[in-house]
């Protein structure tokens, strides 16, 4: 409000103007009163009355002050000591509501033609709205992490936020100028900012551009710069200012902007209708550009004439219609100011007529509210652009309002309003103006409480925690929306639950590779171990053969020892190559119905040394309907033979093991039962892992390499089937049971009668043998062996001297290893079969290699058989029997 150059003409100068100026402030402001003593009520007022529900008597003398909040009562309310400014100041008055609203209180005093103070005329305005606003820009500022500058034209120094800092790459603390900023702009950035700087100072007009910034630790980063020009009463610009944000985290741009609402300027006029003469103070003529003398006698026609053209016929128009209609007066337009510029004000005012209604005077007001108007188009303009960037963040942000008990605990929230990346971040959809509870009835206490906390100390937090109700993780940043006793929160939050997953995913994966690394070093450990056991009294007994080779009887007992500990490890190496071919899938049953009770006759049977070794009752428990089963029996009894050694290896001497088969609807049962070691509640879900020995980790190792039961169950599975393991704990034995899907029972063909085992093998026929292995102690003991048997032999220990050999030799059978040194035994095969002395003979392949692709090369290289080693001497007698019949494609393993 300007100050009036005269104090006369400044200020109402009747009661009836005063009662005026009184009824058309009220048409503008909130609450309008007047009073005779400065700082003092001393008389009713209604409208204070009607906002703060006040009664007459609680509002007298200086009673109003208890509506005031109690930080705000002690502010200095001094009159000022010159009668032509107006007294102006902002606290939280308390609304009949029992909310508190920040008002803008303005008042001038109303004077005597004398000079002397007639009363005081005051209005108070709510602009709670518009702090809110201004709290909740600043907060979502903060919250997307917005840099903000300004640089000094004159002196070239700079201010400028931590945020813009780190848009720099620069710590908080560190020291800003302009030069350091232009130093970290690239050469052709820096150019383009400097044409566009001097444009935009020249124009005195906002800017904006990206450009890229080296940051200290050499990453170049891209920064949005947008600013403005401030300028000085001359119109120079003297500063520039605004905002920058990194473009790597948002492509979004705001101008950081302080809101700064001015009082509006007021001048008081009145209309003599029946003269058409305007009346007004010296700030009425100011803005309409007349001279003092002048603005006492001017007809309406000249105010009209200085209204903006587009604002003239409307403004016209509302004030016949508020004559003629008897209604207020209000209008929003433009004057000239004389320069070619025009300001905003806003006039009110209201017809007084005569009794037979005709209309006598306008008295009305004046409110320049240019600046306002600039504040408001600024904060309109900045609150557009803070919700396009609030909409189009990736982070949700929302307003929410906590919500209590009686006895003032936090046990809900309510959604007041969010962006539109609140759905896809919550899962929640059409929440506002809806409770959490509503949503999540068991939403997480915690997040109550934290909100509590924000809410009564004021300090915004981030936190990280899970909704465990909603099965999501959220990182969140939360601020309270206005001063003490606000119960709104601005909330910036993330679902963060991927990430999280990711995170354990990552920590089981680690637990897993180690424990994956324990078991693999427990296995190495083990098959050392396992492989030095049997090795230790082979080679004692080739000493004792040296030593006593004049003693038969001795000798023999040391071959049976040898031959013992040789299939031992032939049984270890059995049972790798078996898990390895189930792992790649390799494996091949060879399916035939079969009789399971058949299968666990055998599995008995090879058993019941380790049984009767230690001494234990084996009790079996058979049904008597038959148990038809589509099956490889080999398979099936080495899964029951490995339940039945596990048995009487983890039972003390003199144990029970109990073996039972029954039919359990289309499905064959299989128990095998100790009173054992057992296993502890822990291990039950690992026994069948891969290298899992329990009983190791009881102090009770009982040999092996931990592989038997996961070759159960696998093997099982294969079948169609399962196998599971149960125990009451350490020492209470253990149950393994195993299911295998039964056939449709179908009339028994008659048996075929068996051959002899092994007649042909101990009277076939002779042949020329050639042994070709780059072991030389393998090939020689093999032909020592076909040399027993009444074979003629001949070795050759590479490809070279196997094809040197052939057509001297002119071999019938050829025993070759796959593994030579230079040309392999694929390589050897198929040079063989091109020259006349190996075009007929039977190709033998003899390798550690028997997966079935490693088969099918050898067959496809021309090879007749294939066996792996170490080969059997009685599937070598086998094979060599089968020649004095027409060839076969049968294998032998």
């Amino acid at each position: 409000m300007p100050e009036p150059s005269q104090p006369s003409n400044a200020v109402p100068s009747s009661i009836a103007a005063a009662q005026a100026a009184h009824l058309l402030l009220g048409a503008h402001c909130d609450i309008v009163w007047s009073t005779k003593t400065f700082g003092q009520f001393d008389a009713d007022q209604p409208s204070w009355r009607a906002f703060t529900g006040q009664t007459e008597a609680e509002l007298l003398g200086r009673g109003w002050l208890n509506a005031l909040h109690p930080d705000d009562r002690n502010l200095p309310y001094v009159m000022p000591s010159h009668l032509t400014s107006v007294f102006e100041a902002e606290y939280r008055l308390r609304h009949v509501s029992g909310t508190y609203r920040n008002m803008v209180v303005r008042m001038l005093p109303v004077l005597a033609p004398d000079g002397s103070i007639v009363e005081w005329l005051g209005s108070h305005c709510d602009v709670t709205q518009q702090r809110q606003t201004e709290q909740q820009l600043r907060l979502a500022m903060k919250g997307g992490r917005m840099g903000t500058w300004e640089i000094d034209l004159g002196s070239g120094s700079m201010a400028c936020s931590d945020a813009f800092k780190a848009n720099l790459g620069l710590p908080p603390a560190s020291h800003m100028d302009y030069a350091q900023l232009t130093s970290a702009m690239l050469d052709g950035d820096l150019q383009h900012w400097q044409t566009v700087m001097h444009a935009a100072i020249a124009s005195a007009s906002d800017f904006d551009i990206d450009i890229r910034v080296r940051w200290p630790d050499g990453a170049l980063h891209w920064a949005h710069m947008r600013g403005t020009c401030t300028s000085d009463g001359a119109g120079n610009v003297i500063t520039l200012s605004g905002i920058s944000l990194d473009l790597t985290a948002s492509k979004q741009n705001e101008e950081t902007l302080r809101l700064t609402l001015e009082a509006g300027e007021v001048a008081t006029w009145n209309w003599n209708i029946v003269a058409d003469r305007v009346t007004a103070d010296s700030n009425m003529a100011r803005l309409f550009s007349v001279n003092a003398e002048a603005a006492t006698a001017a007809p309406l026609a000249r105010y009209l004439g200085i209204i903006h053209p587009d604002d003239r016929e409307q403004v016209s128009a509302q004030i016949s219609q508020a004559v003629h209609a008897h209604t207020p007066f209000e209008a929003s337009y433009r004057i000239g100011t004389g320069d070619g510029q025009y300001r905003s004000v806003i006039a009110r005012g209201r017809a007084e007529y005569a009794p037979d209604g005709t209309p006598l005077q306008f008295p009305g007001v004046l409110l320049d509210i240019t600046r306002q108007k600039q504040v408001e188009d600024a904060l309109r303009r900045s609150e557009e652009r803070y919700r396009t960037l609030i909409e189009l963040m990736d982070q949700a942000f929302c307003v929410i309002e906590m919500l209590y008990d009686e006895q003032g605990h936090p046990i809900d929230f309510r959604y007041m309003e969010g962006n539109a990346a609140f759905v896809k971040q919550s899962g929640l959809d059409n929440a506002i103006g809806k409770t959490i509870r509503s949503f999540v009835p068991d939403h997480d206490q915690h997040w109550f409480d934290l909100y509590d906390q924000v809410v009564k100390t004021g300090e915004p937090v981030r936190y990280e925690n899970e909704a465990v109700a909603m099965e999501r993780w959220f990182e969140v940043f939360a601020a309270r929306l206005g001063g003490p006793g606000s119960r709104l929160l601005t909330i910036l939050f993330s679902d963060i639950s991927e990430r999280k997953r990711s995170e354990q995913q990552l920590r089981q994966l680690a637990d897993n590779l180690s424990e994956m690394d324990r078991r693999k070093t427990e296995f190495l450990a083990t098959l050392a171990h396992e492989l030095r056991n049997p090795l230790a009294p082979i080679r004692n007994g080739l000493q004792i053969m040296r030593l006593a080779a004049d003693k038969p009887a001795t000798v023999a007992r040391v071959r049976d020892v040898m031959e013992r500990q040789v299939n031992q490890m032939v049984h270890l190496v059995n049972d790798l190559l078996d898990v390895a071919r189930i792992t790649r899938g390799q494996i091949e049953l060879k399916l035939e119905r079969a009789d399971l009770k058949t299968i666990i006759a055998s599995a008995v049977e090879t058993s019941m040394p380790l049984i009767e070794a230690g001494h234990h009752q084996l009790q079996v428990q058979l049904d008597e309907q038959a148990l038809p089963l589509e099956a490889d029996p080999t398979r099936l009894a080495q899964v029951l033979g490995n339940l039945l050694n596990n048995a009487a290896k983890y039972t003390p001497a003199g144990g029970h093991i109990s073996l039972r088969a029954v039919r359990d609807g289309s499905e064959a049962l299989i128990e095998v039962k100790d009173s054992g070691v057992g296993i502890p509640a822990e291990s039950i879900t690992t026994v069948f892992d891969m290298f899992t020995q329990v009983s190791q980790n009881m102090g009770r190792a009982q040999g092996g390499l931990g592989i038997g039961l996961s070759l159960v169950r696998r093997l099982a599975e294969l079948h169609g089937g399962s196998a599971t393991a149960a125990s009451a704990g350490a020492g209470l034995g253990s149950t393994f049971i195993v299911r295998l899907p039964l056939l449709e029972e179908e009339a028994a063909a008659p048996a075929a009668p068996a051959a002899p085992a092994s007649a042909s093998a101990a009277h076939g026929p002779q042949f020329r043998v050639l042994v070709v292995d780059d072991n030389v102690d393998a090939a020689d003991t093999l032909a020592a062996v076909l040399d027993m048997m009444g074979h003629a032999t001949q070795v050759a220990h590479d490809g070279a001297q196997a094809l040197a050999a052939a057509p001297q030799f002119l071999p019938d059978v050829i025993f070759l290893d796959i593994g030579l040194p230079g040309m392999n035994g694929y390589e050897v095969a198929r040079a063989l079969r091109r020259i006349p002395a190996g075009a007929n003979v039977v190709l033998v392949a003899l390798t550690g290699w028997g997966a079935e692709d490693d088969r099918s090369q050898s067959s496809a290289a021309g090879f007749d058989y294939h066996l792996t080693k170490p080969a059997n001497l009685l599937a070598i007698g086998e094979l060599l029997a089968t020649l004095s019949t027409p060839k076969t494609a049968t294998d032998h393993d």
